[in-house]
């Protein structure tokens, strides 16, 4: 497996380097940061980005939602000294394929290691727990459409009126199309959806944008 660490501390890297390696797996690359781990995947193409939370410039959350929006195979497992709950359901919801605390036996990290190759969740069974506690919470439409920026409300009701692709979203808004696939993430997240079409459904059914408030 192809595995890219982004953590802050230097000892920590080496430490889990050498555990890596001898598992049997390539460590492609180092960061310091989550911009140094975004400009590194971009070079390495890793199959694996082992993430922390907390970095300078830019913090592991930020720098998995924009990785993934960019290259959405490479699997992101955040790994962290934080037992904050709330990090772990924003990494979730992210979009990160698991999220594992630094106190773990190495044994029990490898088996979760081995499960995220295969597209399966990287969860201990207690924060596995409490994310299905978190997630069978009933959604507040109103709360979460109030948490909707006006931008990521013209990106939606752009998208009700027909215009999904990235490329046409951002030749309407005249930005890029990262920033559109970012802007798209952010709505997908706050309003607890996996896709456009679900996106494009919950606005008409919540009545969160006017179906006709972009009609000529």
């Amino acid at each position: 497996m192809r595995i890219l660490i982004a953590d802050d501390h230097t000892l920590f890297r080496d430490g889990l380097k050498s555990l890596l390696q001898v598992e049997g797996h390539e460590v492609v690359g180092e960061a310091r940061n989550g911009r140094e781990a975004i400009e590194l995947a971009r070079k390495v193409d890793p199959d694996v980005v082992l993430m922390d939370l907390a970095m300078p410039e830019m913090d592991g959350l930020t720098a998995t939602r924009a990785l993934l929006g960019e290259m959405p195979k490479v699997k992101v497992i955040i790994l962290t000294a934080s037992e904050d709950d709330s990090k772990l359901f924003e990494a979730i919801k992210s979009g990160a394929q698991g999220f594992l605390l630094k106190n773990l036996e190495a044994e029990d990290f490898f088996a979760m290691l081995d499960r995220a190759s295969r597209g399966e969740p990287a969860l201990t069974p207690n924060l596995a727990r409490k994310l299905l506690l978190e997630f069978a919470k009933p959604a507040d439409a109103a709360s979460d459409a109030d948490a909707l920026t006006d931008r990521e409300r013209e990106v939606l009701e752009l998208m009700v009126e027909g215009i999904t692709t990235n490329r046409k979203l951002a030749k309407r808004l005249n930005v890029s199309e990262n920033t559109v696939k970012f802007h798209v993430r952010n709505i997908l997240d706050k309003l607890r959806l996996h896709s456009r079409a679900q996106a494009v459904g919950y606005a008409l059914r919540k009545k969160i944008v006017d179906p006709d408030s972009g009609a000529p």
